[in-house]
């Protein structure tokens, strides 16, 4: 898409304290990056998907799968995340980004497709669906301009607000405006994501479960299939949202 659209940047790195190389671990046969990658493409709102990675050594699995799925990959620094973002964000012309992260396979386009949406209606610096939550953890999107970027990039002097990328900008309401997207019932004690090995077991099921018959499957069928069966809700149960960091 030209200078204008939405570009996705999902970031995905082999380095995780709880599950080491958890973006490339398989499901049904395949790296969970993959699924998620292929999840993410259904949207209609974005313009173009990149992965953002680090350029340290461990990291090049994560290119090479980027390479094998079509898609384009950035690789920058480790430790300044919010670099990595911004130059990766400038290298593909965006004017608003939509950040998504490599621990959510069950990621649903329609649900970016919705923020997306109440985003641009707002004209708003900075839109979520996780602040407050309202959908199961797992299913967190952000989108943000191009300028609030900016400004947050060549700003920002806090260690943490480095290590990630919106602290900046949502620890500022007077300077920037914002909006958060809202589901219609409280789901937010579910947890869908991808931190620990109980966290991947939970995945793989619900994909061994709906992915056969339905690989678009959305997130309204991974909550009829845990309503249908609860069981599947105690094998990750009882962990924090968001352990350790206030922007996932």
């Amino acid at each position: 898409m030209a200078d204008g659209g939405i570009v996705a940047i999902l970031q995905a790195r082999m380095s995780s304290s709880r599950l080491p190389g958890k973006v490339l671990a398989p499901i049904l046969g395949r790296p969970m990056l993959g699924m998620q990658i292929e999840r993410v493409r259904r949207s209609r709102a974005i313009g173009r998907l990149v992965v953002a990675t680090s350029d340290r050594p461990e990291d090049a699995p994560v290119a090479a799968l980027c390479a094998s799925e079509g898609v384009d990959c950035f690789r920058g620094s480790l430790e300044d995340v919010l670099d990595r973002f911004y130059q990766c964000a400038r290298q593909f012309d965006a004017a608003h980004v939509l950040r998504l992260t490599g621990d959510c396979p069950l990621a649903d386009p329609e649900l970016i497709d919705a923020l997306a949406d109440l985003y641009l209606e707002r004209e708003v610096d900075y839109a979520s669906n996780c602040r407050p939550p309202s959908l199961p953890d797992g299913l967190d999107a952000e989108i943000f301009g191009m300028k609030a970027l900016a400004q947050a990039w060549r700003e920002a002097t806090d260690p943490f607000e480095r290590e990630h990328v919106v602290p900046f900008i949502i620890r500022r309401p007077e300077r920037f405006r914002t909006a958060n997207w809202t589901w219609t019932e409280d789901l937010s004690a579910m947890r869908w994501t991808v931190d620990r090995p109980t966290d991947l077991e939970f995945v793989r099921r619900v994909y061994e479960s709906l992915y056969p018959a339905s690989p678009a499957f959305g997130f309204r069928d991974v909550l009829a299939l845990v309503r249908e069966r609860p069981e599947l809700t105690l094998i990750n149960q009882g962990i924090q949202r968001n352990e350790g960091s206030i922007s996932k």
